[in-house]
Protein backbone atom coordinates (compact mmCIF):
# COMPACT_ATOMS: atom_id res chain seq x y z
CA UNK A 1 0.00 0.00 0.00
CA UNK A 2 1.19 2.79 -0.96
CA UNK A 3 1.28 6.63 1.24
CA UNK A 4 -1.39 8.09 -0.89
CA UNK A 5 -3.68 4.70 -0.96
CA UNK A 6 -3.44 4.87 2.55
CA UNK A 7 -4.55 8.40 3.55
CA UNK A 8 -7.49 7.52 0.76
CA UNK A 9 -8.48 4.86 3.17
CA UNK A 10 -8.40 6.62 6.13
CA UNK A 11 -10.16 9.75 4.52
CA UNK A 12 -13.02 7.63 3.22
CA UNK A 13 -13.63 5.93 6.82
CA UNK A 14 -15.94 8.39 7.69
CA UNK A 15 -18.11 7.72 4.03
CA UNK A 16 -17.81 3.93 4.33
CA UNK A 17 -19.66 4.55 7.24
CA UNK A 18 -22.83 6.80 6.04
CA UNK A 19 -22.75 4.64 3.15
CA UNK A 20 -23.24 1.53 5.07
CA UNK A 21 -25.45 3.39 7.45
CA UNK A 22 -27.71 4.30 3.73
CA UNK A 23 -27.95 0.57 2.80
CA UNK A 24 -28.15 -0.94 5.95
CA UNK A 25 -31.86 0.74 6.27
CA UNK A 26 -32.69 -0.58 2.35
CA UNK A 27 -35.74 -2.51 2.71
CA UNK A 28 -35.38 -5.89 0.75
CA UNK A 29 -39.63 -6.49 2.13
CA UNK A 30 -41.67 -7.88 4.44
CA UNK A 31 -40.00 -5.67 7.19
CA UNK A 32 -36.48 -7.37 6.69
CA UNK A 33 -33.51 -4.83 5.78
CA UNK A 34 -30.36 -5.53 4.23
CA UNK A 35 -28.44 -5.49 7.76
CA UNK A 36 -31.07 -7.66 8.59
CA UNK A 37 -30.27 -9.91 5.91
CA UNK A 38 -26.85 -9.49 6.41
CA UNK A 39 -27.28 -10.92 10.11
CA UNK A 40 -29.18 -13.81 8.84
CA UNK A 41 -26.32 -15.22 6.84
CA UNK A 42 -24.40 -15.74 10.77
CA UNK A 43 -27.79 -18.49 10.85
CA UNK A 44 -25.79 -20.10 7.74
CA UNK A 45 -22.62 -20.43 9.84
CA UNK A 46 -24.77 -22.49 13.00
CA UNK A 47 -26.42 -24.39 10.37
CA UNK A 48 -22.84 -25.32 9.44
CA UNK A 49 -22.17 -25.97 13.04
CA UNK A 50 -25.68 -28.52 13.64
CA UNK A 51 -25.16 -30.67 10.93
CA UNK A 52 -22.16 -31.67 12.73
CA UNK A 53 -24.60 -32.91 15.85
CA UNK A 54 -27.01 -35.67 15.41
CA UNK A 55 -30.35 -33.96 14.82
CA UNK A 56 -32.36 -35.18 18.58
CA UNK A 57 -29.22 -32.96 20.18
CA UNK A 58 -31.40 -29.56 18.13
CA UNK A 59 -34.98 -30.58 17.28
CA UNK A 60 -37.52 -31.91 18.99
CA UNK A 61 -39.72 -34.99 18.25
CA UNK A 62 -42.15 -33.20 15.62
CA UNK A 63 -39.15 -31.51 13.96
CA UNK A 64 -37.19 -34.77 13.74
CA UNK A 65 -40.50 -36.34 11.86
CA UNK A 66 -40.09 -33.57 9.12
CA UNK A 67 -36.22 -34.49 9.10
CA UNK A 68 -36.84 -37.46 8.23
CA UNK A 69 -39.95 -36.99 5.50
CA UNK A 70 -37.16 -34.40 4.35
CA UNK A 71 -34.09 -37.20 4.14
CA UNK A 72 -37.31 -39.50 1.98
CA UNK A 73 -38.61 -37.42 -0.21
CA UNK A 74 -36.13 -35.17 -1.42
CA UNK A 75 -33.15 -36.36 -3.31
CA UNK A 76 -31.19 -33.21 -2.55
CA UNK A 77 -30.96 -30.18 -1.03
CA UNK A 78 -30.46 -27.37 -3.84
CA UNK A 79 -29.40 -24.09 -2.59
CA UNK A 80 -31.98 -21.31 -1.38
CA UNK A 81 -35.53 -21.67 0.31
CA UNK A 82 -37.23 -20.94 -2.65
CA UNK A 83 -35.52 -24.08 -4.75
CA UNK A 84 -36.24 -26.19 -1.69
CA UNK A 85 -39.77 -25.56 -1.57
CA UNK A 86 -40.46 -25.72 -5.16
CA UNK A 87 -38.87 -29.48 -5.09
CA UNK A 88 -40.97 -30.79 -1.94
CA UNK A 89 -43.70 -32.64 -4.06
CA UNK A 90 -47.29 -32.39 -2.08
CA UNK A 91 -47.99 -36.29 -2.51
CA UNK A 92 -46.60 -39.03 -0.11
CA UNK A 93 -46.97 -42.64 -0.06
CA UNK A 94 -50.29 -42.06 2.58
CA UNK A 95 -51.62 -39.62 4.44
CA UNK A 96 -49.52 -39.37 7.16
CA UNK A 97 -46.04 -38.90 4.67
CA UNK A 98 -48.96 -36.10 2.50
CA UNK A 99 -49.63 -34.17 6.21
CA UNK A 100 -46.03 -34.02 7.09
CA UNK A 101 -45.05 -32.98 3.21
CA UNK A 102 -47.63 -30.31 3.25
CA UNK A 103 -46.33 -28.84 6.88
CA UNK A 104 -42.53 -29.23 5.44
CA UNK A 105 -44.03 -26.87 2.67
CA UNK A 106 -45.56 -24.40 4.61
CA UNK A 107 -42.76 -23.99 6.79
CA UNK A 108 -40.47 -23.21 4.08
CA UNK A 109 -43.08 -20.89 2.50
CA UNK A 110 -43.15 -18.68 5.83
CA UNK A 111 -39.49 -18.71 5.37
CA UNK A 112 -39.49 -17.30 2.29
CA UNK A 113 -42.43 -14.76 2.94
CA UNK A 114 -39.90 -13.61 5.96
CA UNK A 115 -37.72 -12.86 3.73
CA UNK A 116 -39.56 -10.72 1.54
CA UNK A 117 -38.91 -12.74 -1.70
CA UNK A 118 -42.56 -12.80 -2.21
CA UNK A 119 -42.57 -8.97 -2.15
CA UNK A 120 -39.30 -8.05 -3.91
CA UNK A 121 -39.13 -9.65 -7.36
CA UNK A 122 -35.17 -7.59 -7.92
CA UNK A 123 -33.21 -10.46 -5.92
CA UNK A 124 -30.18 -9.40 -7.90
CA UNK A 125 -29.80 -5.65 -6.80
CA UNK A 126 -30.93 -6.91 -3.27
CA UNK A 127 -28.08 -9.21 -3.54
CA UNK A 128 -25.64 -6.86 -4.80
CA UNK A 129 -26.85 -4.44 -1.66
CA UNK A 130 -26.25 -6.81 0.90
CA UNK A 131 -22.57 -7.82 -1.01
CA UNK A 132 -21.79 -4.10 -0.91
CA UNK A 133 -22.72 -3.73 2.70
CA UNK A 134 -20.58 -6.79 3.62
CA UNK A 135 -17.65 -5.38 1.69
CA UNK A 136 -17.64 -1.81 3.34
CA UNK A 137 -17.91 -3.71 6.60
CA UNK A 138 -15.49 -5.92 6.23
CA UNK A 139 -12.72 -2.31 4.97
CA UNK A 140 -13.97 -0.69 7.82
CA UNK A 141 -12.89 -3.59 10.23
CA UNK A 142 -9.53 -3.96 8.70
CA UNK A 143 -8.82 -0.58 9.26
CA UNK A 144 -10.04 -0.17 12.94
CA UNK A 145 -7.77 -3.53 13.44
CA UNK A 146 -4.77 -2.02 11.75
CA UNK A 147 -5.47 1.06 14.13
CA UNK A 148 -5.34 -0.80 16.95
CA UNK A 149 -2.43 -2.74 16.14
CA UNK A 150 -0.91 0.83 15.15
CA UNK A 151 -1.97 1.93 19.09
CA UNK A 152 -0.48 -1.24 20.69
CA UNK A 153 3.14 -0.04 19.55
CA UNK A 154 2.62 3.82 19.47
CA UNK A 155 -0.40 5.52 20.98
CA UNK A 156 0.09 8.53 19.57
CA UNK A 157 0.55 7.65 16.13
CA UNK A 158 -3.01 5.90 16.10
CA UNK A 159 -4.13 9.12 17.38
CA UNK A 160 -2.45 11.28 14.78
CA UNK A 161 -3.64 9.11 12.06
CA UNK A 162 -7.31 9.23 13.75
CA UNK A 163 -7.04 12.45 14.11
CA UNK A 164 -5.06 13.78 10.96
CA UNK A 165 -7.32 11.82 7.97
CA UNK A 166 -10.48 10.27 10.38
CA UNK A 167 -11.49 13.25 12.32
CA UNK A 168 -10.15 15.56 9.14
CA UNK A 169 -8.37 18.17 11.27
CA UNK A 170 -5.56 20.38 9.93
CA UNK A 171 -2.06 20.06 10.94
CA UNK A 172 -2.10 22.72 13.42
CA UNK A 173 -4.78 21.52 15.06
CA UNK A 174 -3.77 17.92 15.40
CA UNK A 175 -0.40 19.57 17.04
CA UNK A 176 -2.61 21.62 19.39
CA UNK A 177 -4.53 18.14 20.04
CA UNK A 178 -1.27 16.54 20.57
CA UNK A 179 0.72 18.83 22.33
CA UNK A 180 3.60 18.63 19.90
CA UNK A 181 5.26 21.20 17.30
CA UNK A 182 5.00 20.95 13.91
CA UNK A 183 8.64 19.70 13.35
CA UNK A 184 7.59 16.29 15.98
CA UNK A 185 4.53 16.29 14.11
CA UNK A 186 6.21 15.62 10.60
CA UNK A 187 8.30 13.30 12.21
CA UNK A 188 5.40 10.85 13.75
CA UNK A 189 3.88 11.50 10.35
CA UNK A 190 6.52 10.10 8.67
CA UNK A 191 6.81 6.74 11.27
CA UNK A 192 3.13 6.46 11.77
CA UNK A 193 2.55 5.80 8.21
CA UNK A 194 5.46 3.27 8.14
CA UNK A 195 3.65 1.59 10.97
CA UNK A 196 0.30 1.38 9.23
CA UNK A 197 2.05 0.43 6.30
CA UNK A 198 3.79 -2.28 7.86
CA UNK A 199 0.71 -3.88 9.89
CA UNK A 200 -1.57 -3.73 6.47
CA UNK A 201 -1.78 -7.27 6.31
CA UNK A 202 -1.25 -7.89 2.42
Amino acid sequence: MTEQELIEQLSNYKRLQARMQVLSSYSVGGGITVSRLNQDDQLQELHQKLRGLPSYAYLNKREQKLEKIAHTYLGYYPAGVKSQERVIPIQGIDDEDTKLLKELKHKIEKVVAARGYDIRDDLDAVLDRVAEYQDLQETILKIDMVLNAVEQVKRRYAELLRLRYIDEMAVAKVCERLGVSESTYKRWHRLAIVEYTTMTVK
